[in-house]
């Protein structure tokens, strides 16, 4: 017997993907949807031994085709015939969601509907019929409390005993569809067919509305008592940018950061050297041994020392999406974000770039339209990420030893502004075609469920180690080679390699800026596998190596590398054009093997990288001539 077909529709915020887990448990499998980054979710369980297949559509208020979300449902159900449709409803939210409802039945699509979070209805005094809206649609009605889990699995009984052709549209449906038809034939402009139909959309709600749902008055809600704090006013903007810096600490100060400078140890510290002696006591070549600890295991190690504060990060975000404040965030900062070609939703990804970009480009899938993702994605990478500190914080130390903080703040300024400029210039540019929309629910504030969290946490951090990984491991290996070879052969000089030969041909593009010798076109380049390459790649080719950037060292950092020769080839306004450009120029291979994963495309994956190096070209060639020119040289 073939594996019955279930797919699970409905409005964000329903608790559907909650159903999903709680059906599925960790038996999922993550992938995307054609041409698109919309995830999609598939999980294969068993019950009263009949397998079943059980797909979770993206939320969506309707099947419009509008955003990327609704173009998958709309193609889905036009391409594919499921045993089962089961549209989940939110039931203390039933009017709006009935909308989406109704377009389903007036595609021909045979529903079960189920009525979740039926115990919030309760609490906010709506009392649903079940027979009646049963009788109204001419569909199964089945209801859930979604954190049940007990509940949630009645559904599987549900979907083994249902027979959909034993199913036929009421007569009130019939009649609906009949009028929707005429709407639709009479010769109106498209824009009164679609006011039309969406009215008579409505009528029919309010029918059904009448005649299976009854409201009584419950009082002020909570949700409601904390809005006037978390949604409106000064307090809401204090209490977004204290539950920021918590999530922040979190991630980057008591567990992600700690835990990936751990596992970043343990691969460069530990297992690199007793791999290179192991394989040193067993005679093997000495590229070999290279290849193994310098490349391979560095490689894996780049990549898996993000996995804590990728993880980290993406519990923290579920966990406050699954509460309800993330669309308070996305209503308050609505207005801002519009100035800059974005809307509310986009604060989220600019937030966590500070941190680190490659979750902040990964974050940008939350965004509502490929317009707002792009712009998301392509100018996360000019903000000042943890990565960039080590590098503002040497120069700045170095050159400016009484102004060093107000240094490194100016950077964090200027990657902001920069950032913003260019949200504004795509959005009116490259993405001036493409439309931008901003809808948002205001859900009732809830306590997540602890099982969807970790496990949507677990999807992303998966696709970033699969898909991001690769392409990470492949660029460490190639930096590892370009460092260790020449033209003939392997070299224990990387002055005399392929590196230091591309750094010369880079640090001509920079005559112009004031910072035109090989040793930074080298660091430049270094840069681009890691941004703390920067320091230590200058380290070595200065001949001050082993330069330390945590916080307590920096300054004997600054002042050994001062002391050689960078200290007579770099000037004060050489520095700033050198902190200018390194603040801005193209993301690191990790980000960018991740903007691959997200765009799915190596078009933009390469523009990203031209782009942010233009810009900062642009941007440190201005402020080193102008500064010339003002007499600062």
């Amino acid at each position: 017997m073939s594996a019955l077909s279930v797919a699970l529709t409905g409005n964000p915020n329903t608790g559907k993907s909650t159903i999903f887990n709680e059906l599925t448990g960790a038996r999922q499998k993550i992938g995307n949807w054609p041409g698109v980054t919309v995830d999609k979710k598939v999980g294969v369980i068993e019950h009263n031994g009949r397998k079943i297949s059980v797909i979770d559509l993206p939320g969506t208020y309707s099947i419009n085709a509008r955003s990327q979300e609704e173009q998958v449902v709309s193609d889905y159900f036009k391409e594919n015939k499921p045993d089962i449709v089961v549209n989940i409803i939110d039931a203390a939210n039933i009017a709006r969601n009935l909308f989406l409802t109704v377009q389903l039945m007036e595609n021909g699509i045979p529903l079960i509907i189920n009525l979740n979070m039926m115990d919030e209805a309760q609490r906010h005094g709506i009392k649903i019929d079940m027979q009646k809206l049963e009788a109204a649609f001419g569909m199964p009605v089945t209801n859930t409390v979604g954190k049940s889990n007990k509940s949630v699995r009645k559904l599987l009984d549900v979907f083994t005993n249902a027979v959909m052709t034993n199913y036929k549209p009421s007569a009130l449906i019939t009649e609906h569809i009949d009028r929707v038809h005429n709407i639709e034939h009479s010769g109106l402009s498209a824009a009164k067919i679609d006011e039309e139909v969406i009215a008579a959309r409505y009528d029919l709600i309010d029918k059904i509305m009448a005649s299976a749902v009854t409201v009584s008055a419950a009082g002020k809600t909570l949700t409601e008592k904390l809005d006037s704090y978390l949604a409106n006013g000064i307090s809401s903007l204090v209490i977004m940018l204290a539950a920021f810096y918590l999530m922040f600490q979190i991630a980057f100060n008591w567990i992600g950061q700690p835990l990936a400078d751990e596992l970043g140890g343990f691969f460069e510290e530990t297992l690199a050297p007793a791999a290179a002696e192991a394989m040193a006591s067993a005679g093997v070549a000495d590229w070999m041994q290279s290849l193994v600890s310098d490349g391979i295991i560095t490689g894996v190690g780049a990549v898996l020392s993000f996995v804590p504060l990728i993880f980290t990060l993406f519990i923290c975000l579920s966990f406050l999406d699954g509460t309800g404040y993330m669309a308070r965030v996305a209503f308050v900062m609505d207005p801002i974000m519009r100035r800059a070609g974005l809307t509310g939703k986009g604060i989220m990804p600019l937030i966590m770039g500070f941190g680190c970009a490659v979750p902040a480009i990964m974050g940008a899938r939350a965004l509502d339209t490929n317009k707002d993702r792009m712009i998301s994605i392509l100018v996360t990478p000019f903000l000042t990420c943890n990565a960039k500190v080590p590098v503002m914080m040497l120069f700045a130390m170095m050159f400016f030893p009484d102004n060093a903080a107000n240094v490194v703040f100016a950077m964090y300024v200027l990657g902001l502004a920069v950032a913003i400029l260019m949200a504004k210039v795509l959005s009116t540019t490259t993405f001036k075609e493409q439309q931008s929309t901003f809808l948002l629910e205001l859900p009732p504030y809830r306590l997540p469920d602890i099982k969807t969290v970790l496990l949507e946490a677990w999807d992303k951090g998966k696709g970033y180690l699969i898909k991001a990984g690769t392409i990470i491991f492949a660029m460490s290996v190639l930096i590892w080679f370009l460092s260790n070879f020449n033209s003939d052969g392997m070299t224990d000089d990387m002055n005399e390699s392929y590196l230091a030969g591309i750094g010369s041909t880079a640090s001509t593009l920079f005559a112009p800026q004031g910072f035109n010798t090989w040793e930074s076109g080298a660091a430049v380049v270094t840069g681009v596998l890691a941004k703390e390459a920067v320091v230590s790649t200058m380290g070595i080719l200065y001949g001050a190596d082993e330069l330390s950037t945590e916080d307590e060292d920096i300054e004997n950092s600054a002042q050994a590398l001062f002391a050689t020769t960078l200290g007579q080839t770099f000037t004060p306004l050489a520095a700033v054009a050198f902190m200018i450009f390194t603040q801005l120029y193209s993301p690191c291979v990790t980000a960018l093997g991740t903007i691959k994963k997200e765009t799915q495309s190596w078009k933009w994956m390469a523009f990203a990288f031209a782009y942010t190096c233009a810009v900062a070209w642009i941007a440190s060639l201005l402020v080193y001539q102008v500064g010339k020119l003002l007499g600062f040289e």
